[in-house]
């Protein structure tokens, strides 16, 4: 058995104690795909010995999923359930706890409409939109994990045969999570000190811009007053202390919605809903994306700008240094969760408004006044290389190096 069962132990304990730090009468919410039924087992006993009231388990299956999108009518993906989008609402706001087991087939939709599956996302995003902004203002605990299927293992190590890419793919997870260590979540709470030390040095800077240099990219983006740099284990509304990725090697803020300009290029396929982005670039003025190309995935490109209004401008930066644990195993995963930990990242569409002061407390117009973009989407994608460097512009005008050569530079 790989990985092991005290690994898959120490992963179940993880996530339902370090990830969503579950309390004694809290629902927990777990959606997973079906080939991850053990973990999930695992976690439900975790759950449950950590006091948990009740474990709802929600199971996705990609083979129905390919169906669906290749058979369905087409006003199907129009639609999409109302009952789950309550359902989901109401656990997030009385305070349930969500784990989501994100193993993504990369291939999974090649072939398929991309009007079909843009229509989808757009729908999923409008009925879900409630749900997300609980868990995106931090008003519950949730966090994101992964497990080695064979479809996104054969994608990520194409050479090898199904057995051995699983288990390749399983020893980088293992690696990244800490989990084959004596006292993983011990471990964790380290890595999430030196994690709060680097939000700490970027949070008393208080940078009014950023500028990035690196091939093919320029750009300059503009920090609002009063933003606040995360990064690993922060507490929600309820000071409950969570860590919403497992794996995160990330420190993050939101860039001025107005403040953006310049041309970014990608570093990292990006698979965006079953469908491979690659080689793209985005031209940015005043905040806006003016114009873009990419070499693989154009047309889902396009839509994914088109969702809405505010799905052209950005809604967080993230720094991660080249030379780190995930990005140093040289493997591109195909995986947001994975590969936005080895690089440093943007992302399209709604910012968080945990990330500038007061910014929970705020309705939509003072978060507009202050600069924080809202969109149905929230879309990572790489920008990290060895050849990146970021200075930051002090509230004076002084210039200092943040990145160099990939790396930190102090």
């Amino acid at each position: 058995m790989y990985p092991t069962k005290q690994q898959l132990d120490n992963y179940a304990e993880l996530a339902v104690k370090i990830g969503v730090n579950v309390q004694p009468g809290q629902t927990v919410v777990v959606m997973a795909p079906v080939t991850a039924a053990d973990l999930v087992r695992l976690i439900t006993l975790q759950a449950y010995k950590s006091g948990a009231h009740n474990v709802y388990v929600e199971y996705n299956d990609d083979e129905l999923t390919k169906i669906k999108y290749h058979h369905a009518p087409e006003e199907v993906f129009s639609e999409y359930p109302e009952w789950r989008a309550k359902a989901m609402e109401e656990y997030a706001k009385n305070g349930a706890a969500f784990i989501q087991i994100y193993s993504p087939d990369p291939d999974l939709l090649d072939g398929v409409d991309p009007t079909r599956i843009a229509t989808a996302a757009k729908a999923a995003a409008t009925a879900l939109s409630k749900y997300r902004s609980y868990l995106m203002g931090h008003h519950t605990s949730w966090t994101l994990i992964s497990y080695a299927t064979p479809e996104w293992a054969c994608k990520v190590f194409p050479d090898e045969s199904t057995e051995s890419a699983v288990q390749k793919l399983w020893q980088l997870i293992i690696d990244a999570t800490r989990i084959d260590q004596e006292d993983p979540v011990e471990a964790w709470r380290l890595h999430n000190a030196k994690l709060n030390e680097m939000e700490t040095f970027l949070n008393n800077k208080a940078y009014k811009q950023l500028q990035y240099e690196a091939p093919g990219t320029s750009l300059t983006i503009d920090l609002p007053v009063g933003h606040i740099w995360l990064g690993g284990a922060k507490k929600n509304r309820k000071g409950i202390l969570v860590n919403p990725n497992i794996p995160t090697e990330e420190v993050y803020t939101l860039p001025s919605k107005y403040g953006v300009n310049g041309t970014v290029r990608s570093t990292k396929p990006l698979n965006n809903n079953g469908v491979i982005i690659d080689g793209f670039s985005l031209t940015f003025k005043d905040g806006k994306v003016v114009d873009f190309s990419a070499e693989q995935g154009a047309e889902a490109l396009q839509k994914l700008l088109d969702t809405d209004e505010g799905a052209r401008y950005l809604g967080e930066v993230a720094l991660v240094p080249h030379d780190s644990p995930i990005s140093n195993s040289n493997v591109i995963f195909y995986n947001t969760l994975f590969d936005e930990n080895a690089s440093c990242h943007l992302a399209l569409g709604q910012a968080y408004p945990v990330t500038i002061q007061n910014g929970t407390e705020m309705d939509e117009q003072a978060l507009e006044k202050h600069g924080v973009n809202k969109s149905l989407i929230h879309v990572d994608f790489m920008i990290g290389a060895a050849e990146l460097s970021i200075d930051g512009i002090t509230q004076d005008g002084r210039k200092e190096a943040i990145f160099r050569n990939g790396n930190w530079a102090f």
